[in-house]
C-alpha cells in the first residue's frame, strides 16, 4: 500500500506514479497537468488517514446520481409546500444538468479518468464517462447555486461548503484530475446561473 510520502498512485494498483504517466494527464497542456500533479500530491499526504478517507469516500458516494442534494431537497421540502416544490424543480433541474453535462459536454473532451480501475484504497463506482468534467463536481455547484438563490445569501457557505467536499471527493479517490473539479464547477455554476431567473419564481 502507498504511503502518505508519495506523491502519486498508479492507475491500476495504487503504487507510486509519475505525473506523466497518469492517463489524461497532459490534456490540457503542461501547466495544467502540473496543477493536477501538485494537488495530487497534497491530497496523497492524507489519503491514508483513516478519518480523512472515510469522510471523502462517503462524499463520493452520496455525489452518485446527485443523491445528496435530492436528499437535501426532500429534507428541505417537508417542513413547508413551497419547499415540497422546490424539491420537485431540484430534482428536475438537476435532471436536464446531468443530461446536458453528462451527454454533451463530456462529449466534447473525452478525457481519461487519472486511474483506469479505480484506487485500490477506496470503494467507489468508476464511471465510464469523460473525466472531464466532473459530474459530482458539476451538479454540487448547480445544486448549491439554486438552493443558496431560494435560501438567501447566508445561506450560501453550507451549501456551497457541502459542494467543494463532494467535488473535492472526486480528487481523493482519484477518479477525477482536480482540473476536472475545477471544470467542473465552473460549468454547474453557470447552469446555475443560466436558470437562476426561473428558480427565482418559487422563492
Amino acid at each position: 500500500m502507498a504511503s502518505a510520502e508519495e506523491s502519486t498512485v498508479d492507475a491500476t494498483s495504487g503504487s507510486g506514479a509519475s505525473g506523466s504517466d497518469t492517463p489524461g494527464s497532459a490534456m490540457f497542456g503542461p501547466g495544467v497537468d502540473r496543477f493536477d500533479q501538485r494537488v495530487d500530491e497534497l491530497l496523497e499526504r492524507v489519503r491514508n488517514h483513516p478519518a480523512a478517507a472515510k469522510a471523502f469516500e462517503a462524499a463520493s458516494h452520496l455525489g452518485d446520481f446527485s443523491l445528496v442534494w435530492h436528499l437535501v431537497g426532500s429534507a428541505r421540502g417537508v417542513t413547508s409546500n413551497k419547499r415540497a416544490a422546490q424539491a420537485i424543480a431540484l430534482s428536475a433541474l438537476l435532471g436536464a444538468e446531468s443530461l446536458i453535462v453528462n451527454q454533451g459536454v463530456k462529449r466534447i473532451f473525452k478525457r481519461e479518468r487519472p486511474t483506469t480501475s479505480g484506487d485500490e484504497r477506496f470503494d467507489v463506482r468508476t464511471p465510464s464517462t469523460s473525466s472531464f468534467p466532473s459530474g459530482h463536481a458539476s451538479s454540487a455547484v448547480f445544486a448549491a447555486t439554486v438552493l443558496t438563490t431560494w435560501d438567501g445569501k447566508k445561506s450560501a457557505p453550507l451549501w456551497f461548503g457541502l459542494a467543494a467536499v463532494v467535488g473535492t471527493s472526486r480528487a481523493f479517490v482519484r477518479i477525477h484530475h482536480a482540473s476536472d473539479v475545477i471544470g467542473g464547477a465552473a460549468v454547474g455554476l453557470g447552469l446555475g446561473l443560466l436558470v437562476r431567473p426561473i428558480v427565482k419564481r418559487l422563492r
